[in-house]
C-alpha cells in the first residue's frame, strides 16, 4: 500500500462493482448483446448530460473522430487544423479519411492549441478545426468558434479526455458542430473495454454517422455508402450508464486532488503547474506538470525529466509521460515537412511534461507521498 500508482481502477470497481455485475448479468440473460434498449438508453442519457439533442454510440474514440470527419464529407485534398500535442488518433483519423492534418503550436501553460495562431494556418483547403481538450482542460472555445464561424469551418471537438468539462458553463462536446468521446477504461467515464460516442445538435449529421457505423446501411441490407462496423455493445452501454451517475462526483474529487497539487507544488523551484483558464472548469484526466531546468534546454532528449521519473519509480511512485514526441516529428508525418523547430512550444513541452498520480480515489496520504517524493527526487536529480 506504500506504492502510489498513476491510476488504480480497482478502487472504482470496489465502489460500484455490485451494480455493474447486476446490470451485466441482466444483459447476458436477455440475449441482446448488440444494440437494443441498453444502448439507446445510454445514448439518450449521455446526450442529456452533454446538453445536445443527438448522441451516437460507437466502438471507440478513434472511430468517433472518423465518423465525425466522414459525416462532414472531409477527405482527400482537404486540410484539418489540430494540435501536435495529443494522442496519435487525433491526427491519425484525419489522415485515415484522406485529408491532411495541419499542426498549430500550443500554449505552454494549458497545453492546448494556441487559438491565437489559428488564423495564420487557415488556407483555401481548410475544412475543419479539431481542438483537443487535453488532459481535461477546455480550449478557449469562444475565440475558436468566432474564428471558425468567420471562415465557415466545421469544428470537431476531441473530448476524449474531457468528459464533463465546462467552457463558460457549457459542456464540451456541445459547443462545436460535433463532439467526440472515448470511453477507454482510463478516461474519467471509462467502460470495461473499448467504447466511444459522438454528440451533435445536427440531426442530419447524426443520421449520417448512424448509417456509417452500420456499414453504410440505410435500412436492413440496403447500403447507401461504404461504412464500417463500429457499434457500442450493450454490456458496455449498461456499465457506462451506471458510471455516468457517478461522473460529476468523481470529477469533483479530481478537482480536489488538483487543488492539493497546486497548493503543495506552487512554490517548488523548477516545477511549472498546469493552468486552468478563467472560463474553464476542467476535469483533470491528468495532472501534468513541467519540469524546467537548464538540462532540459541543453539536452533535447529530456534527460532531467526522465531522471526524475526514474527516481520516482524507484521510490514506488508512478508517473506517466504524455507525450514524449510531438506528432509533427513522428516518423509517419515526416512527409509533411514540418521539421524540428517549427512548433517550438510543443517540442519543449514534450521534453518537460510529467503526469502525476490522478484518480478520484487517490487518498490524501498517497497524494502527499507522491508530492514529497517528487520534491526529494528533484533535489537529488539537480
Amino acid at each position: 500500500m506504500n506504492n502510489v500508482p498513476p491510476l488504480d481502477l480497482t478502487q472504482q470497481y470496489a465502489q460500484i462493482g455490485g451494480e455493474i455485475s447486476a446490470a451485466v448479468q441482466k444483459v447476458l440473460a436477455s440475449g441482446g448483446y448488440i444494440g437494443g434498449p441498453a444502448v439507446k438508453s445510454f445514448e439518450r442519457e449521455f446526450a442529456d448530460y452533454t446538453g445536445v439533442s443527438e448522441c451516437v454510440g460507437c466502438n471507440s474514440g478513434t472511430d468517433a473522430l472518423i465518423l465525425a470527419l466522414r459525416s462532414l464529407k472531409i477527405g482527400p485534398g482537404d486540410e484539418v487544423i489540430t494540435t501536435p500535442f495529443t494522442f496519435f488518433a487525433s491526427a491519425e483519423t484525419i489522415s485515415a479519411v484522406g485529408a491532411t492534418p495541419v499542426f498549430v503550436d500550443i500554449d505552454s501553460e494549458t497545453f492546448n492549441l494556441n487559438v491565437e495562431l489559428l488564423e495564420a494556418a487557415i488556407t483555401e483547403k481548410t475544412k475543419a478545426i479539431m481542438p483537443v481538450h487535453i488532459f481535461g482542460q477546455p480550449v478557449d472555445m469562444t475565440r475558436l468558434m468566432e474564428i471558425a464561424t468567420r471562415h465557415n469551418l466545421a469544428v470537431i471537438e476531441d473530448c476524449a479526455q474531457s468528459v464533463g468539462a465546462l467552457w463558460e458553463s457549457q459542456k464540451v462536446g456541445s459547443i462545436g458542430h460535433i463532439g467526440c468521446f472515448s470511453f477507454y477504461p482510463t478516461k474519467n467515464l471509462g467502460a470495461c473495454g473499448d467504447g466511444g460516442a459522438v454528440t451533435t445538435n445536427d440531426a442530419a449529421l447524426a443520421a449520417s454517422m448512424r448509417m456509417l457505423k452500420e456499414h453504410g446501411q440505410s435500412s436492413r441490407y440496403f447500403y447507401e455508402e461504404i461504412g464500417c462496423n463500429s457499434r457500442l455493445d450493450a454490456l458496455q452501454a449498461v456499465i457506462l450508464s451506471i458510471k455516468l451517475r457517478y461522473l460529476d462526483s468523481w470529477n469533483a474529487q479530481r478537482r480536489e486532488k488538483a487543488a492539493v497539487y497546486n497548493e503543495f507544488l506552487s512554490r517548488v523551484p523548477g516545477v511549472a503547474l498546469p493552468k486552468e483558464l478563467p472560463a474553464a472548469k476542467g476535469v483533470w484526466n491528468q495532472y501534468t506538470i513541467r519540469l524546467k531546468s537548464q538540462e532540459n534546454e541543453q539536452n533535447p532528449s529530456g534527460n532531467f525529466r526522465d531522471s526524475v521519473r526514474a527516481q520516482l519509480q524507484e521510490s514506488g511512485i508512478g508517473s506517466m509521460v504524455y507525450y514524449p514526441l510531438p506528432l509533427h516529428l513522428q516518423p509517419v508525418y515526416k512527409s509533411l515537412g514540418v521539421g524540428a523547430g517549427r512548433l517550438p512550444v510543443a517540442e519543449q513541452v514534450c521534453r518537460e511534461v510529467l503526469s502525476l498520480p490522478m484518480f478520484p480515489e487517490l487518498s490524501r496520504d498517497r497524494q502527499e507521498r507522491a508530492i514529497y517524493g517528487l520534491k526529494d527526487c528533484l533535489a537529488r536529480c539537480r
